[in-house]
């Protein structure tokens, strides 16, 4: 028999993080997360999103053993963005069991229910500037920094109980030699006629960390405000997150390109610490996992591009060519074997069209579903 239980101590909310950790156990490519991070998320009134995200955890259990966990989710800003009326699920784990996963699918539909919503999208962890959709292709690696991964199992499951896809987002492999020499040599001219038109390239300044992320912040929130299912990340949120990022770093990887000294266009590219994190039993940084992150970090092979956004006025001049073709040069340089370009949305033709000129190839594909709230 299996049992729902309402995740409410701090013994739980450790149980809820850990399931994950079982369930995987003895799968090479899966990464745990971090543990402290992932807590503090969960743990309400710690993290900046909690102002305006009312969530709850759901956790079921067979035989008194821990065998699924789920997260029902409401974003008010995601609904006072948008003008829609949806809710989320996330941090969705579960045995290869229908009815384990549908009463932890109907637990989080009943919560959201409570809050009129009229959907329900999934699997997004808060909201799609955290971790969001469901693995369905590529299982043969491990994921990248921030990326989801997953049972090949739970599309099934998702399907069966009457979740639809909404969005396919796109995870492009791109190997530093693999760039051809011409988009190389186009980015030069490309750079030099930008240059003579006030348009530059820097590198972020760490001194002056804080007044950058302001900048940048505000082209996050501009260059993305037209795509699906995009919300702007608040000030609390931002600083939070770039605070995080920060440890991990490499300012050489985050340029931002200005037009006579104003910023209109940014990238923000991360070693991938999951090639350290995949080591780190639990994600448990102490006593020890902490210095296999510091001293590891140094062995990193591959680079995530986690976001490169021009202004809507910008982006016709080849700032996104010049931006990709200086990351590659900076990885080749420094000894990287290549990057995950993540994640891009199926229908963005774009950006879609830009990967593809520089070779870049799609090596996994995650799915975000949607199903309508029945009254």
């Amino acid at each position: 028999m299996t049992k729902l239980v309402t995740v409410t101590s701090k013994k739980q909310l450790k149980a809820f993080i850990d399931f994950k950790h079982d369930l995987f156990a003895g799968d090479s490519n899966y990464v745990p997360d971090i543990f402290i991070a992932i807590r503090d998320m969960l743990t309400k009134g710690k993290h900046p999103s909690h102002e305006h995200i009312d969530f709850q955890l759901f956790m079921t259990y067979q035989d008194g053993k821990p065998c699924g966990r789920i997260a029902g989710i409401y974003n008010k800003n995601h609904n006072a963005y948008t003008g829609k009326k949806d809710g989320f699920f996330g941090f969705f784990d579960v045995i290869n069991d229908y009815r384990a996963a549908e009463k932890l699918l109907n637990a989080a539909a009943d919560f959201l229910s409570s809050k009129n919503v009229d959907n329900i999208i999934g699997p997004v962890d808060f909201s799609t500037n955290d971790p969001a959709g469901l693995l369905i292709e590529g299982f043969e690696t491990p994921p990248s920094i921030m990326m989801t991964y997953a049972k090949p199992y739970y599309q099934d499951l998702l399907e069966r109980y009457g979740f639809e896809k909404r969005m396919d987002l796109l995870a492009y492999w791109i190997g530093t030699d693999a760039v051809p020499a011409r988009m190389e040599a186009l980015s030069d001219n490309i750079e030099a006629r930008l240059k003579r038109s006030g348009v530059t390239f820097r590198t972020i300044n760490m001194k002056n960390f804080k007044q950058d992320v302001n900048q940048i912040k505000d082209i996050y929130n501009r260059a993305w405000d037209k795509n699906w299912g995009f919300i702007p990340m608040t000030d609390k949120e931002f600083d939070y997150v770039a605070k995080d990022m920060k440890m991990a770093m490499d300012k050489d990887f985050v340029l931002v390109a200005e037009k006579n000294g104003k910023p209109i266009a940014f990238t923000l590219t991360m070693p991938n610490i999951n090639e350290v994190m995949i080591d780190v039993k639990r994600g448990r940084l102490l006593p020890t996992g902490i210095f296999k992150l510091l001293f590891g970090k140094k062995k990193i092979k591959t680079l995530r591009v986690l976001t490169l956004g021009v202004l809507e006025e910008y982006r016709t001049l080849g700032i996104e060519v010049v931006l990709y073709v200086k990351l590659l040069r900076e990885a080749r340089r420094k000894g990287y074997t290549g990057g995950e370009a993540s994640w891009i949305l199926e229908e963005n033709t774009m950006m879609v069209r830009g990967l593809k000129n520089i070779n870049g190839e799609v090596y996994k594909k995650y799915r975000l579903y949607e199903k309508t709230v029945e009254i």
